[in-house]
């Protein structure tokens, strides 16, 4: 029998390259009860990119405005740019029983832990098998710059010396190995979610 669990928010963050954003896609794909918050942003969108798909891509002024609306549970500015977590998506698939996974760096972390209580959130930071392993990902993708792969490198080692902010640590030398660890930690946390009101259900139901 299913229990229902009280759900939470999974924070995975990492420096840029090191698979982040493919172990998010990974879990979101695999799970239909986490969905992934998707952030507004002042970047220019990239050609493969699909509003309010990867981005809410949005100008300077209009971002600005969400932001004195409190519109924002969380914002950074990287690379010059800034990002912000809208809050209503979140709070709304909340309140639907559904868990949200941040793809965030260490500044949006910080935010999201002080506005939520430290049970409803796991958070998860991945690490590269090395520097030398970080940089040669970086170059693959052929589309960067050599000035954008060195300032990626140098915020890369930034992002890595917050590590010990996370609950969870892995480092990522394969990626299907790591996704499984995800999967375990975000399996563990529902079970210590599980709705009290239903188990007492279920209890009464099937055991009393």
């Amino acid at each position: 029998m299913f229990i229902n669990h009280d759900p939470f928010l999974v924070i995975i963050s990492s420096p840029s390259g090191a698979g982040k954003s493919t172990l998010c896609k990974m879990t979101i794909q695999n799970d239909p009860l986490i969905k992934l918050s998707i952030s507004a942003t002042t970047r220019p969108q990239r050609p493969q990119e699909v509003h309010g798909q990867h981005y809410y891509f949005v100008d300077r002024t209009n971002f600005d405005e969400m932001l004195r609306q409190e519109q924002f549970l969380e914002h950074a500015t990287v690379f010059d740019h800034s990002y912000g977590t809208p809050r209503k998506m979140v709070e709304d698939e909340l309140k639907i029983g559904n868990c949200v996974l941040f793809d965030i760096d260490w500044q949006g972390a910080r935010q999201i832990k002080e506005k939520f209580d430290r049970d409803s959130v796991v958070s998860i930071f991945i690490l590269p098998p090395s520097l030398q392993e970080l940089e040669r990902r970086l170059r693959g993708r052929a589309s960067d710059s050599e000035e954008i792969v060195q300032n990626r490198m140098k915020k890369a080692k930034e992002e890595i010396s917050h590590f010990n902010e996370y609950d969870f640590v892995l480092i990522n030398d394969d990626l299907n190995a790591t996704y499984n660890k995800i999967r375990s930690i975000i399996d563990s946390k529902r079970s210590e979610r599980i709705s009290r009101a239903d188990l007492q259900k279920f209890v009464s139901q099937n055991l009393l």
